[in-house]
């Protein structure tokens, strides 16, 4: 019997407390967001799982692409513009691409998309995982040296698993199953500044129930170089998948991460 991880409570019970709890803080304190947000950010990635089963009906085999390719790293990047044009209002776009594209040599028979991948013959794994997201979020914790933001995020997952495999007698055996689609998330994101060169950050993307779940989650310390611009590093973790009839997909995703961001 396939059985879903159950790791989505964890996040949802957390989460649902800090949005609540945020919520209902006053805001004393007036201090005014800058109109203007852009960072961008770069850094190696590792994962620490991706298992796929593609179709999800019985007729695959659910493999692991992390042990077929390694857990890497590989480069990654993102871009963030916010818009903050009231008081308490904000806006921002994210655009986060992904692809992972390595060789490795399976120990066993795959079945993926109708096709049959051959053991001990060296094959190319893809996994896309694109990421176009838009958050409002609501400025609700306004203080002195800490303040706090709850918000919703409409996300655009553009992802890919695709398999490439040299035959025997010539050609090529090739495979992929690309899917786009809408996702709705709860935006999470708090900061503070224990001195006027420093800030730590937290901020979560992340929704979970049902037969999947999405998580993104970003610790960082900033330190603030002057006229308006700040170095950031720190960890990302990026979780989720999909476990419906079309295709099982789990990963787990690690990220060091340096930015740099730019506001007025």
């Amino acid at each position: 019997m396939r059985t879903t991880p159950r790791t989505s409570a964890c996040f949802a019970l957390p989460l649902a407390v800090v949005l609540v709890a945020t919520a209902l803080l006053p805001d004393d304190a007036h201090a005014q967001q800058p109109r203007f947000t852009v960072e961008v950010e770069a850094g190696p990635v590792w994962q620490s799982r991706n298992d796929a089963e593609i179709p999800n009906d019985g007729t695959a085999t659910r493999f692991s692409i992390q042990e077929l390719v390694g857990s890497g790293p590989w480069p990654a990047a993102r871009v963030t513009v916010g818009w903050n044009p009231w008081e308490k209002h904000g806006f921002r776009l994210l655009l986060a691409p992904l692809t992972i594209l390595e060789s490795g040599i399976p120990a066993d028979d795959i079945r993926f998309q109708g096709e049959l991948f051959q053991e001990g013959i060296s094959t190319e794994a893809t996994y896309t995982f694109n990421s176009w997201r838009a958050t409002y979020r609501y400025l609700a914790l306004d203080r002195e040296r800490t303040r706090g933001w709850v918000g919703f995020t409409a996300k655009v997952r553009d992802a890919v698993v695709a398999r490439d495999q040299p035959q025997m007698e010539g050609g090529r055996l090739q495979a992929e199953k690309t899917a786009l689609g809408f996702v709705p998330l709860l935006h999470l994101a708090g900061e503070w500044t224990p001195t006027p060169a420093w800030r730590v950050a937290l901020e979560a993307d992340a929704l979970a129930g049902g037969p999947g779940r999405a998580i993104d989650a970003a610790l960082t310390l900033g330190r603030n170089l002057g006229s308006g611009v700040s170095l950031n590093a720190g960890y990302r973790s990026v979780e989720g998948g999909a476990d419906v009839d079309a295709v099982y997909s789990f990963a787990w995703l690690h990220y060091a991460v340096l930015s740099l961001r730019w506001e007025t």
